[in-house]
């Protein structure tokens, strides 16, 4: 698998400092397709990315922290 550009994994890291019930919610947000002040500048192969980033980061905690 090819190395994301750092802009990507900057974002990512960016994104996991918020916190777990946030980055829940934010994972929502890109499936629904909302924009995120992330993600704004990105292209949609870029926020595929992170979205799926995102996912797997988050599924290390499985049901110690949910969204709501």
């Amino acid at each position: 698998r090819a190395r994301p550009d750092p802009l990507l994994e900057a974002r990512l890291e960016a994104m996991c400092q918020k916190g777990c019930r946030l980055v829940w919610g934010d994972i929502a947000a890109l499936e629904r397709g909302d924009p995120l002040p992330e993600t704004h500048d990105l292209t949609p192969a870029e926020v595929r990315w992170l979205l799926a980033e995102l996912k797997q980061v988050m599924s290390v905690y499985g049901a110690r922290c949910t969204a709501g």
